[in-house]
């Protein structure tokens, strides 16, 4: 089994969609209402509450997520926080290395979902990553 893509549901497709584009890679756009953002490991799909109603009408809403993070392994996490500069809505953490040996970065996304962007830096981290 493999974990191929996380769906993010909003109210606005083209916001989400641009903040991604600028915070990672451009994304391909499917339709007018769902988008991806593809990294080697896995994508990101952004869709519109509208497309929700294939899967069953009220099944998920556009920024109402309290319990997920997404996570990006970055080469240089403040490099990353420099790059994006002015285009964080919220910060919650600036860098800082945690106990577990990674430093990282947690911001929101234009919706309130977390993101959490981070870089080995201790042996045993780099380890865990085969880096």
């Amino acid at each position: 089994m493999n974990l191929v893509s996380i769906r993010i549901i909003t109210k606005d497709v083209k916001r989400l969609v641009q903040f991604y584009e600028r915070a990672v890679t451009p994304a391909r756009w499917l339709t007018e209402e769902f988008a991806e953002v593809a990294t080697p490991t896995c994508t990101i799909a952004i869709g519109s509450e509208r497309t929700m109603t294939m899967f069953g009408a009220g099944a998920a809403s556009g920024a109402n997520n309290h319990s997920v993070i997404l996570e990006f392994r970055v080469d240089d996490v403040d490099k990353e926080y420099e790059r994006l500069e002015g285009v964080l809505h919220e910060v919650v953490q600036e860098p800082v290395t945690q106990p577990w040996g990674n430093r990282s970065l947690l911001f929101r996304d234009p919706d309130g979902n977390l993101v959490n962007f981070f870089t080995p830096v201790s042996t045993e981290a780099r380890a865990r990553y085969g880096l």
